[in-house]
């Protein structure tokens, strides 16, 4: 009965009193946040909660599975174009980012195939060339992608009284933490041991037991479908989107939000999500910049810092919690 108590105690969202405290701390400021700062600044924030579930799911694929992949900017137009599709002809919200994430899904089951005989730079190789062929099918095949005007989506109508750019915040951040619990309970799952398991031995994974094919097709089934969801939110709030809008530097700025954050961790991915969105913004009068602000920064996260920023805020707080006896 201990035993029994003591595991799910384990799986608890928070398990201590002072971080229920701080978590309610947090939902506080990010219930409030809207209503004290500036529209440009919740428009940012909204922007960083889309990304955090695409990072989440990149994150799932690299940090919980080891399966590298630069195809994600394909997976982002897939879900993009499907969605803006449905919006058009007259799905709800919900149903067609349902749908975008779905048909995003399918594609990363046909791309993971050849995860069961590549590893390493030669699988990152090969979803490199899907991003790629993505980007190139939809840039010539007007009838997918609108042609040269693009697609044009509506926005949400707003409820309960509040402004667009409140209420489109709302719905983001209210997605992005059913995410995060999904992700939570994915990765406390017998489904996410095994991700960790092939992770660190897929041979020995294999003797143990986990299909191979199942949980690696399964990986990119569901990070494909976090990125479609991802593509989808973002056209939402553009309004409008063209196939140049999806290509190869998008795949690297996700994959620059999961080593920054921090590998095999979902708030790292929030966390990276967060730095990819600032950085840009910081240095918006100097453009040029910003590869090589990503570039430092991965080299001295490699260097000094392999858990990324979620890393360094572990051992702050481990510092604090041991002053002044350290």
């Amino acid at each position: 009965m201990d035993l029994v108590e003591s595991y799910a105690q384990d799986l608890r969202f928070a398990r201590k009193s002072f971080t229920r405290a701080l978590l309610g701390l947090v939902l506080l400021a990010v219930v409030a946040f809207p209503w004290v700062a500036p529209d440009y600044m919740v428009f940012i924030a909204t922007l960083v909660a889309l990304y955090s579930i695409g990072v989440m799911g990149q994150n799932i694929l690299i940090g919980y599975t080891g399966q590298i992949s630069f195809g994600q900017a394909g997976f982002l137009a897939i879900g993009a174009f499907a969605f803006g599709h449905l919006r058009i002809w007259g799905a709800p919200f919900l149903l067609a980012l349902v749908g975008a994430g779905t048909v995003a899904a399918l594609a990363g089951i046909l791309v993971g195939f050849p995860s069961l005989r590549l590893k390493g730079p030669y699988l990152a190789i090969a979803t490199l060339g899907f991003g790629v062929a993505v980007y190139q099918i939809f840039v010539n095949w007007e009838v997918l992608s609108g042609g040269r005007s693009g697609l044009a989506i509506a926005k949400l109508k707003p409820m309960l009284g509040l402004s667009p750019v409140r209420y489109e915040y709302y719905v983001y951040v209210l997605l992005l933490a059913g995410f995060t619990l999904a992700t939570y309970n994915l990765v406390s799952s017998y489904v996410g041991r095994a991700f960790v398991a092939i992770r660190d031995a897929d041979i020995a994974a294999e003797v143990n037991g986990v299909n191979l094919t199942r949980y690696k097709l399964l990986s990119f089934a569901i990070s494909s479908f976090y990125t479609g969801v991802h593509g989808a939110l973002y056209a939402q709030v553009l309004g409008h989107i063209e196939p140049q809008i999806f290509n190869i530097l998008e795949s690297i700025t996700l994959f620059v939000a999961v080593i920054i954050g921090g590998v095999a961790s979902i708030e790292g991915s929030i966390l990276g999500a967060l730095f990819v969105i600032l950085v840009p913004k910081v240095f918006s009068n100097f453009r040029e910049m910003v590869p090589v602000v990503y570039g430092v920064t991965i080299l001295l996260v490699l260097i000094f810092e392999p858990l990324g920023l979620f890393g360094r805020w572990l051992k702050t707080r481990l510092y604090f919690q041991l002053w002044p006896f350290r």
